[in-house]
């Protein structure tokens, strides 16, 4: 990351901050010359960009390794159809420089894990959390607190969005809410669950302020206090958290010293194999696809001869499958399809196999069919 000088004062540019009191000239200095890292260019990291950029902070970092996918454009509001196939943090740089050129933009087209997370945060004097991974979430926790760096903490799922910050004044970090990952087939994404466009945008501002208000040291950070919006309702609620004496990463006896991988629990192990993708049309010849998506997924697609019955519904409704009959077991990625094998394993099928990535893995081969 090459060093250069914080950009110089502009005051018609930032003209609407200096006229802030508890902003004013040394208020924007301060943001012309904080450094910022943002692990996520995304839904959450597209407001979170924009809107530091256009206040004028002196560096951001950008760490996504991924590439602009159609899918994104409903929410990632930096990027465009000319943009699909491009690397996020190349575009997004492109933007950051042409909204406000005196920013000096770091962008890593690379994964943030274990191995470098402490050496990517570092330099940075505020970390945001724009990810959606469980995994992430705990690396970026534990390297701002190894290198005591406050974490700025978002969240998407369908209507709802959590904010908080982490780490900030000795207050509590994500391992004091969440102390161990839960399992890894109710932890669904963005992907799998889906999330409102608007709502990206409305968490992701609210990210910003966080940014800001510690850059600025004004107002009451959001430590301690775990922000829950509600998109449907228009309604927000405040749940507060205190530090974990007993956390074993910031508590009074901590026993994680480094930055390491977290195991999500895994379900317990089955026996029932696995079909990679393209092999489902010949497995069907002999057995029956149980497609268990709920009913808003099988309307974006499905295949002929399923049997539909969602994972939401199969206890109830099992009565209707036949236990002497080999099922092919599939969902949407390949998660809920997982939980739906035990709970049929527990009322003694035993001819089921797993269809591997679901039928979003399975569309890859059947140009016919539109699962996104």
């Amino acid at each position: 990351m090459a060093e250069r000088a914080a950009p110089a004062m502009m005051p018609r540019r930032y003209s609407r901050h200096l006229l802030i009191p508890e902003v004013g000239l040394e208020g924007q200095e301060r943001l012309l010359s904080a450094r910022v890292m943002c692990v996520g260019a995304g839904g959450l990291g597209s407001p979170v960009l924009s809107y530091l950029a256009a206040a004028g902070l002196g560096r951001i970092g950008i760490v996504d390794d991924d590439v602009v996918d159609e899918t994104n454009l409903q929410r990632q509001t930096l990027f465009t159809t000319a943009d699909i196939g491009r690397s996020k943090v190349t575009v997004a740089a492109e933007r950051l420089t042409a909204m406000n050129p005196h920013v000096a933009v770091d962008p890593f087209p690379v994964r943030l894990d274990a191995s470098n997370a402490r050496d990517l945060v570092r330099p940075y004097d505020v970390v945001i959390d724009c990810t959606d991974r469980f995994l992430s979430r705990y690396h970026i926790n534990d390297a701002c607190v190894l290198e005591s760096k406050p974490d700025i903490y978002g969240s998407l799922f369908r209507f709802d969005g959590q904010v908080t910050v982490f780490n900030l004044n000795d207050g509590p970090c994500y391992r004091c809410l969440f102390p161990t990952p839960p399992p890894i087939d109710t932890v669904p994404t963005c992907a799998e669950g889906g999330v409102l466009g608007v709502l990206a945008g409305i968490v992701g501002a609210f990210q910003a302020n966080e940014a800001l208000k510690a850059i600025l040291r004004i107002g009451e950070p959001l430590s301690g206090r775990l922000l829950l919006i509600e998109a449907l309702s228009g309604s927000t609620r405040e749940v507060r958290y205190a530090r974990d004496a007993t956390c074993e990463l910031c508590g009074v006896e901590p026993s994680i010293v480094e930055v390491v991988d977290v195991q999500l629990e895994e379900p317990p192990p089955s026996d029932v194999p696995e079909l990679d993708p393209d092999e489902l049309k010949s497995a069907m010849d002999s057995a029956t696809l149980l497609d268990v998506r709920e009913p808003h997924e099988v309307v974006l697609g499905t295949i002929d001869g399923a049997v539909h019955i969602p994972s939401s519904q199969l206890l109830a409704r099992m009565h209707e499958l036949d236990s002497a009959r080999t099922y092919i077991v599939a969902c949407r990625l390949g998660q809920q399809s997982r939980w739906a094998i035990r709970r049929l394993e527990d009322a003694g099928f035993r001819k089921l196999l797993h269809l591997r990535n679901g039928l979003l893995g399975y569309a890859a081969y059947d140009a016919q069919l539109a699962i996104f």
